[in-house]
């Protein structure tokens, strides 16, 4: 390791270490789940939003809520249900009588974080409503634009599409979720824990913040500086080009089982997400198997599988799989 990327390792150990501090804090609250926690520190330092999956009572709403309440943002909650508005999201002109003019009323979406709760039991309209300010991260109510203060982080949960009541989310939203998560129940010896930690009607733990906002967005442009090789950028583009043209791969299996591979967004996002990994593991430089380890959450939501695919009973887990297999590794 030569002295530039040895001080910029340096620099990520001093700069991280109030990640150990934030984890604490929420480990507090949440047993197990190191995967979703880990991730979600990744969405926000690499300034991505998060798409949750995983079967009611995981913690997924609780797990939000802690992350909030220990970096000292503004956290707001929207319940997704079928007869939600889009103006119950983003705001509306309310008129005043008085006045004989309308005046702007602000919705839940001005937050720091934002916790969109069974996205997928909203009808598409409403789904749709989220997209200006996920990506833009600015929300327009009448003639007026309104700039989102940072941070700002949608983190996303749903059921998964099988269970009653649920509408599958449109694919272009899909795609401007940063990571999407699939979270299963924990250990029996976990659960035990959870058992003696939150069996109580009126127990409340308290989480003390750790960091300010101000400091996540100075990580955030720290983030930028962890040391990326062009063997490893070359990487990433084969395994996102994998998607796309797997013959060229060796995958030749793979080609009528994906109707659609990973766009350039992929791309990027899996790159920033791999320099926030190796931050959050007090790194200043990206490994192989960074990539490796982010890759399938980055992957899994923009990969569109064939009806051939589905009839062989394979998903795009199972694709990403033998990509990762296949890929040579720098």
């Amino acid at each position: 390791m030569d002295t530039g990327i040895t001080a910029i390792n340096e620099k990520i150990k001093q700069e991280s270490a109030f990640v150990n501090d934030v984890i604490s804090q929420i480990r507090k609250v949440i047993v197990g789940q190191d995967y979703l926690i880990e991730r979600l520190l990744v969405g926000l330092l690499a300034n991505g939003h998060i798409l949750i999956e995983g079967v009611p009572g995981l913690a997924k709403t609780l797990s939000v809520r802690t992350l909030a309440q220990a970096i000292s943002t503004k956290f707001q909650r929207l319940q997704f249900t079928p007869d939600l508005l889009p103006a119950d999201i983003t705001g509306t002109l309310v008129y005043n009588p008085k006045e004989g003019s309308f005046f702007t009323k602000k919705g839940p979406i001005f937050a720091n974080i934002i916790l969109a709760d069974e996205i997928n039991r909203a009808p598409a309209k409403v789904q749709s409503a989220l997209l200006e300010s996920m990506q833009e991260r600015q929300v327009t109510i009448g003639e007026n634009t309104f700039n989102l203060e940072e941070p700002f982080l949608v983190l996303a949960t749903q059921n998964p599409i099988e269970q009653e009541g649920t509408y599958p989310l449109p694919e272009a939203q899909v795609d401007r979720f940063m990571l999407k998560i699939n979270i299963t129940y924990p250990t029996k010896e976990e659960e035990h824990r959870i058992l003696k930690r939150m069996a109580y009607t009126d127990k409340k733990i308290e989480v003390t913040a750790s960091i300010s906002p101000l400091s996540i967005l100075k990580a955030r442009s720290v983030v930028n500086e962890v040391y990326i090789d062009e063997k490893i950028e070359k990487y990433i583009l084969d395994i996102v080009f994998a998607t796309r043209q797997p013959a060229r791969y060796k995958l030749e299996e793979l080609t009528p089982l994906i109707q659609y591979g990973a766009s350039p967004r992929a791309t990027l996002y899996l790159t920033l997400a791999a320099k926030a990994f190796a931050f959050v593991n007090h790194r200043g430089y990206v490994t192989p198997q960074d990539v490796k380890s982010i890759g399938p959450d980055i992957l899994r939501h923009r990969i569109i599988v064939s009806y051939e695919a589905e009839a062989e009973e394979k998903t795009s887990e199972d694709i990403i799989k033998r990509i990762f297999e296949e890929v040579e590794v720098p």
